[in-house]
């Protein structure tokens, strides 16, 4: 975000930001005309996969009865999940869920994480890609869940005859496939990637029309101060949102499970 704000300060860039700020160039130094596959959106997801990865076992390679800051961390944040979602949303069954749930709220809370670090500040999830990537993976656990416990027929029939009079049935039964099948998984990938991307383009927004203020007119500093400290203001409203999208994504996720196991729709 301040190497776009020092572009525009030096007269290189448009203002205002477009959808096309969101297409990042690649960051290999070789044969980057033909690897844009690899940008910095790519390279945060991994970063997101191995910092977890490390953090998770170095916190559990060798537990202690008195746990230590990083074990007592990550016991932490396992057992909100496993409390406050997996048990809360699905009952006792919910503990087998817990590892993935788990593993989902990390993920989607450090990679929404990155739109405020520094140097980095945009989020992958600003992507729809990586949303309804995850979002597919959700969709066909909560319905292998399903099918498992039920059998193919019976898990359908619940999803989609709900207990209600035979006539009002062919009225019911398109509904509930529309709402079961298709408006799930939607739901999941663009909830998460519509408030990342409209947290990015603001603080977008508000930083780069700083600069641009003072690039017009010096009479205009006093508002571009203002301009900025709006943009101090929504990096801590943005802080909640990654935070509170992480959750939602998680417990849906949870509560959709919950409703696969369930025997009755």
């Amino acid at each position: 975000m301040f190497g776009q704000a020092n572009v525009l300060a030096q007269g290189q860039a448009e203002f205002p930001p477009s959808v096309g700020d969101f297409y990042l160039p690649s960051i290999l130094p070789w044969g980057a005309e033909n690897s844009y596959w690899f940008t910095k959106i790519t390279a945060m997801v991994w970063i997101a996969v191995g910092v977890l990865i490390i953090f998770f076992l170095a916190s559990y390679r060798n537990p202690q009865l008195v746990p230590t800051k990083k074990q007592w961390f990550a016991e932490s944040i396992y057992g909100f999940v496993r409390n406050n979602i997996a048990v809360d949303m699905i009952g006792h069954a919910g503990v087998r869920f817990a590892p993935y749930f788990t593993t989902l709220f990390c993920f989607i809370l450090l990679t929404n994480f990155f739109a405020i670090v520094p140097f980095f500040q945009i989020s992958p999830n600003s992507h729809i890609a990586f949303p309804a990537f995850l979002a597919v993976i959700s969709y066909v656990m909560f319905n292998y869940v399903g099918i498992k416990h039920h059998g193919f027929v019976k898990y359908f029939k619940n999803s989609l005859v709900p207990p209600a009079p035979w006539f009002i049935l062919p009225l019911l039964i398109p509904i509930e496939l529309f709402s079961t099948f298709i408006v799930r998984p939607f739901s999941l990938a663009v909830r998460l990637f519509a408030n990342m991307f409209a947290g990015h383009m603001l603080l977008l927004v508000f930083t780069l029309g700083g600069f641009a203020m003072i690039s017009a007119n010096a009479w205009l500093a006093p508002v571009s101060v203002l301009s900025w400290t709006m943009t101090i203001a929504l990096t801590f409203l943005e802080f909640l949102v990654i935070c509170l999208q992480a959750y939602v994504f998680t417990v849906l996720t949870a509560s959709y499970v919950q409703g696969a196991l369930a025997d009755e729709h």
